[in-house]
């Protein structure tokens, strides 16, 4: 299970094609608007009935500056009296959530996200917490995962000290690339020092877990300059990293549009980075879990790929995805037993919405049995590289070959090109296959066709 990524350079051209990130299947892209707030409430009493654990996901949209490529929901301000009436209908929806839940159902993972959620003042952060402790069962003993998204520039010891007062037990650590004139080109200004200080005060604080966030492609890297960034970063020690690619999409993302195309590192440049990079990551230590994510081997994450029980949702891999996923805020997703919902999008409509007492769901989709089984056969390639017909068979009451029979040729093709190995009981992802994962998902997603690919980035 744990063998080394092989790199092969003919397999990834051939193979690095647009398409989904999985966090979901159905992706959000087929959302559609007959979902809204009667089919979160039906579900949410249906996960009170059989008393199902909790995991809630809070979105704080703000930030004082702009990052050049970002593809978040957000809102530049630097107007701090802005968090206040977001916060007053975040706390309106917490209390309509809260009555159509049990609170005995733990809330086992909590993740503040953004945006900056450091954005919101220090009195902010504790009103808002103590307003979840009300409505719902947060754990008082530490047993949880309760994280939160920090800009480095937006934290300090205090901050840090705050969030641990208030039960943040895991922090992410959005960094990007740490040489100066990168930096200047996505407008984000950060020092090495800045992160160091936030990192050194989670490991005094005693953190339970540090995620680092990476991104290569970006403007002016090069590389040798990433090579550094990544060697910084590997010496801070952070128990996870991601190293995501970026994806220049300026027609979707406005802020993108200050970029320009000429300063983007060229596709082979790309791939010499992301290829350093894994080797610099596994001199080090460092296990790919899969999707961009690494870990060290006694995370939790790598733990639980280990153990074969890694699943993935809305907030990437987990180890909570028997958990039923609450988001709460502007644009943020529920995923509650077969019903994916999602929040309206625009900041001033989702509070007009919960200004008037109502629920801001807008969309969503319910799973049929056939997005059910195609969902765990994703999940299980996804999280752990390998797929036995028998599990599926049985939880589902199909023959695997003949439900994918159209498949066949497609997944041989894979076998001979050595991305899989094929046999007539399970799908096993070879090390030459692991960074190309999501090319096999793709062939197992019943919705995806050239144009719906165009929503998406490449899988390298």
């Amino acid at each position: 299970m744990q063998d080394a990524i092989q790199w092969d350079a003919d397999l990834i051209r051939r193979y690095d094609l647009a398409g989904p990130r999985y966090t979901s299947y159905p992706t959000a892209v087929q959302f559609h608007d007959d979902i809204g707030p009667f089919d979160l409430l039906h579900a949410l009493r249906d996960s009170r009935k059989a008393r199902r654990p909790l995991s809630l996901y809070l979105h704080v949209p703000f930030c004082a500056h702009i990052c050049y490529y970002c593809a978040c929901n957000k809102v530049i301000t630097k107007d701090r009296g802005r968090a206040l009436p977001y916060l007053e209908k975040l706390e309106r929806e917490i209390e309509i959530i809260s009555r159509h839940i049990d609170r005995t159902q733990p809330i086992e993972q909590l993740h503040f996200g953004g945006g900056t959620p450091t954005f919101l003042s220090h009195d902010e952060l504790r009103r808002l917490m103590q307003h979840l402790r009300q409505h719902f069962n947060l754990l008082d003993d530490d047993s949880g995962d309760y994280s939160i998204e920090i800009d480095p520039r937006e934290a300090d010891w205090s901050t840090m000290g705050l969030l641990r007062e208030l039960g943040f037990n895991r922090v992410s650590l959005g960094v990007q690339d740490l040489d100066p004139e990168v930096q200047r080109a996505v407008n984000r200004l950060q020092t090495l020092e800045e992160t160091r200080a936030i990192v050194e005060a989670a490991r005094t604080l005693q953190f339970r877990s540090v995620n680092i966030d990476l991104i290569y492609g970006l403007p002016k890297q090069t590389p040798e300059r990433f090579a550094r960034t990544v060697a910084e970063v590997i010496a801070l020690q952070p128990d996870r990293l991601s190293l995501f690619n970026y994806a220049h999409l300026p027609e979707r993302f406005m802020p993108q549009r200050r970029i320009s195309s000429d300063d983007l590192p060229s596709p082979a440049d790309k791939l010499a980075m992301l290829q350093a990079s894994i080797e610099q990551l596994t001199r080090a230590g460092y296990r790919y879990i899969g999707m961009d994510h690494f870990a060290l081997p006694d995370d939790e994450l790598a733990i639980a790929q280990e153990e074969g029980t890694l699943q993935r949702n809305f907030q990437g891999y987990t180890t909570h995805g028997h958990c039923d996923l609450i988001g709460l805020g502007v644009s943020a997703i529920s995923q509650i037993g077969d019903l994916y919902s999602q929040n309206d999008s625009d900041i001033a409509s989702y509070q007009q919405t919960l200004g008037n007492g109502q629920l801001a769901t807008r969309r969503g989709l319910h799973c049929n049995a056939d997005d059910r089984l195609r969902r765990a056969v994703i999940q299980q390639l996804i999280c752990h590289f390998q797929l036995r017909f028998a599990d599926i068979e049985q939880a589902y009451d199909v023959v695997f070959p003949q439900y994918f029979a159209a498949l066949w040729p497609q997944l041989e093709q894979l076998h001979r090109d050595g991305l899989i190995e094929l046999s007539a009981a399970a799908i096993e992802v070879r090390p030459a296959g692991r960074l190309l994962v999501r090319s096999l998902c793709m062939l197992f997603d019943r919705y995806l066709n050239d144009q719906v690919r165009q929503r998406f980035s490449r899988v390298i």
